[in-house]
């Protein structure tokens, strides 16, 4: 059984444009979310509330996986704390947005400017995409992407950016790291690219790392070992993750939490055994003993399949 420790109190000073930190506190918390909502305006239609006031503790070290249906929120709350939607369309508010950086100084992410955004993003908070193909440039090599990160975030010269990149492909295990630099995107597999995606996302160590079903297009074979990369990483860098999926056979392997999302708000969280052993809302009580996955439910006929 895990110890017990006290919590961190983070309390955000919106007048003064700073935050505090209270005492008895707990170090290892390093992302606060409180009251988070999400609101899409749609032209001539009325407005869509995505994400209902949500709340959670990211720890260090810790895997928080977040899970549900498609269309729940999961994809759409990492976005709103990466500051990656359209402002346009969206609006985001919420009680408390806060990051411990790697500097251990708190910040509130709403407060932050879109230059300071740029600073915190691959430094601090970093995030994983589901499909790296798009997320890549076709245009640039392996290299230059991974470098321009590593130039943008520790200020580092052309060629030295290029020997971390070269370092962060032999951490992530791609064989002949120093030919993959020269490499573009489309020269790539699947697993290949995905695993460039995590060394450019890890490359400048952040606290946070988040990652929105970085697996689902991949084999079983590489989806294995992609999970297990990412678990010594995090161990080796001490990274708080949140662990974006629908297979809950993922979450039992790699969480240490679990926070369930339903309809854009969080209807059940806890610890994965927790979750697993005695779930308590409805939805999962209903579809537990059939279905190992949500999206899985309609096949087996579960009358509870069209809210699950």
């Amino acid at each position: 059984m895990r110890a017990i420790r006290p919590r961190l109190v983070f309390i955000a000073n919106k007048r003064k444009g700073r935050c505090r930190i209270v005492k008895k506190s707990d170090a290892d918390d390093v992302l606060q979310v409180r009251g988070l909502n999400v609101v899409f305006n749609q032209q001539q239609q009325q407005a869509f509330s995505a994400v209902r006031d949500l709340s959670f503790t990211l720890r260090r070290g810790e895997t928080l996986a977040i899970v549900g249906e498609s269309g729940s929120g999961k994809s759409v709350t990492s976005l709103a704390l990466m500051r990656l939607l359209d402002q346009a369309v969206s609006e985001v508010r919420s009680d408390a947005l806060l990051l411990r950086r790697r500097s251990r100084q708190v910040i509130e992410l709403s407060e932050q400017s879109e230059t300071e955004m740029r600073g915190v993003r691959g430094a601090d908070m970093a995030m994983i995409f589901q499909e790296p193909m798009t997320s890549l440039n076709p245009v640039f090599t392996i290299g230059e992407q991974i470098a321009e990160s590593i130039r943008l975030h520790q200020g580092l010269k052309h060629d030295e950016a290029l020997r971390e990149a070269k370092k962060m492909l032999d951490q992530v295990r791609i064989p002949e790291a120093e030919a993959m630099l020269s490499r573009y995107p489309h020269q790539l597999s699947g697993g290949m690219r995905q695993r460039v995606m995590i060394a450019m996302a890890l490359s400048c160590r952040p606290a946070v790392l988040i990652a929105d079903e970085p697996t689902t297009a991949l084999d079983v074979t590489i989806q294995a070992q992609i999970l297990q990369l990412i678990a010594v990483l995090q161990k080796e860098m001490a990274m708080g993750v949140i662990f974006i999926t629908h297979d809950m056979g993922v979450v039992a392997d790699i969480a240490d939490r679990v926070l369930v999302m339903y309809r854009g708000e969080a209807v059940e969280t806890g610890s994965v055994e927790e979750i697993f052993r005695a779930p308590k809302h409805r939805i999962l009580r209903r579809c537990w003993p059939r279905c190992r996955g949500w999206g899985q439910c309609a096949a087996l006929h579960c009358r509870a399949a069209s809210r699950c």
